[in-house]
């Protein structure tokens, strides 16, 4: 079974299928600073539009997210961006914790592990 990556540099691939299932890195919002939550969760979710659709997936088939909070007090307003985003009925499995980030402009991470 072949391996593709796709975004690739040194460190890391933004995207990396196996078989029918698409791994992506987690996702900052490419315009972060001075954003809040909400806005950085509408364009996590945007970039992950794009690169599920680059290998012929989309949100319909999202098994697995993982999101990250810097501050878990902004856990409602990425919720009604996340709400919103989901296709009705193809909610995948979640976890949302509270982690210190990469970056202090980033507030919201997301990771998910989507079927194509």
């Amino acid at each position: 079974m072949t391996i593709e990556r796709k975004h690739t540099a040194k460190r890391m691939s933004q995207t990396v299928v196996h078989g029918d299932t698409v791994y992506l890195a987690g996702q900052v919002a490419l315009n972060a600073a001075g954003a809040k939550a909400d806005k950085q969760m509408e364009d996590i979710l945007r970039r992950i539009d794009e690169l599920l659709g680059e290998v012929g997936s989309d949100k319909s088939k999202v098994l697995s997210a993982t999101i990250w909070l810097a501050d878990i007090r902004d856990y409602d307003a990425i919720n009604t961006v996340w709400d919103a985003w989901l296709v009705e009925g193809a909610a995948p499995a979640r976890a949302c914790v509270e982690a210190k980030l990469a970056s202090p402009d980033f507030i919201v991470e997301v990771g998910v592990i989507a079927a194509r």
